[in-house]
């Protein structure tokens, strides 16, 4: 199970009393910097900016790619870790919003991990150092360190020993 903290409501859906669970302000300020650091190619602003204005803890030379949505309410609880790289259109959510309750968990992206295209990255995980996910990824759980994942619901396609022990045999 991902490590979120579970918060239930009494009356209607979740989402309806976001305003109760965060400031309107404070997300309308994050709104306005992903917005600008979405369509920002400059990597150095880009990291500024999230570092900054939304106290994200960004690794240096990390880099997040054209279009790239960090969680708009909870942007805090994201770390990604140094030399990284978060694929085109990747959203890193750290809330989720659901009918009788609503969650909240960090999202911890280790040194050195691929984060391919489209992926979305879900509350509560974490993406181990050198970990490799594939294009279009739902990543709903742990990622170990140095694996290759993909799909969705996301699977381990090979774990880091498996890698090491392909490339000895000369493969791919």
């Amino acid at each position: 199970m991902r490590r979120t903290k579970r918060y239930p409501v009494k009356k209607g859906n979740s989402l309806w009393q976001i305003y109760q669970t965060v400031s309107f302000w404070k997300v309308f300020k994050n709104t306005v910097i992903i917005i600008i650091g979405r369509y920002t190619p400059f990597m150095p602003l880009k990291n500024w900016l999230y570092r900054t204005c939304l106290r994200m803890k960004i690794g240096n030379e990390t880099a997040f790619a054209f279009m790239v949505v960090p969680d708009i309410m909870y942007p805090e609880k994201i770390t990604v870790g140094k030399n990284s790289i978060i694929g085109y259109n990747t959203t890193i959510l750290a809330h989720e919003y659901l009918i009788d309750e609503y969650r909240i968990g960090e999202v911890v992206i280790g040194d050195e991990v691929m984060i391919g295209a489209n992926s979305t990255i879900l509350p509560g995980v974490t993406i181990g150092n050198r970990a490799t996910i594939s294009a279009g990824t739902l990543v709903h759980k742990d990622v170990p360190a140095g694996s290759l994942v993909g799909g969705n619901p996301m699977e381990i396609i090979y774990t880091k020993e498996e890698m090491e022990e392909r490339k000895q045999k000369g493969g791919n």
